[in-house]
């Protein structure tokens, strides 16, 4: 049986500030479905979807934000980035050309939370 990754959830002490954050990043009008009055709320994002709601772990930004990061793939690395720094969100790294990744690019960014989420060009492993 194989498993599918269908959902990442972020636990954060101020949801709303952070549902507002993705929904700028993600050029959406309004998230795609909300709970207001239970503070969360929810994005698809291609196959994949996100999750943003309150939890009684979660307090202060994330300490350790290179743990787990999400990324976002797009064909226009640059232009994205562009847009997504216009827009507020603090820059980790700019675009560059990682080790091992002929003709791919990718860009590192922090939400509110800290918690980093990435651009990239879509991954081609025949091209490794």
């Amino acid at each position: 049986m194989a498993l599918n990754l269908n959902n990442i959830m972020l636990g954060s002490e101020d949801p709303k500030r952070l549902a507002d954050f993705y929904t700028t990043v993600l050029g959406a009008p309004d998230p795609d479905w909300s709970d207001d009055a239970n503070g969360w709320f929810g994005f698809q994002a291609g196959a994949g979807s996100m999750a943003i709601g309150p939890h009684s772990d979660v307090r202060g930004p994330n300490q350790q934000p290179g743990r787990i990061m999400l990324n976002f793939e797009t064909t226009d690395v640059q232009g994205e980035f562009e847009r997504i720094k216009a827009g507020g969100a603090e820059v980790v790294a700019e675009p560059y050309q990682p080790q091992g990744g002929p003709g791919m690019s990718m860009c590192t960014f922090a939400d509110p939370d800290g918690n980093y989420f990435q651009l990239a060009t879509p991954w081609d492993p025949e091209s490794t």
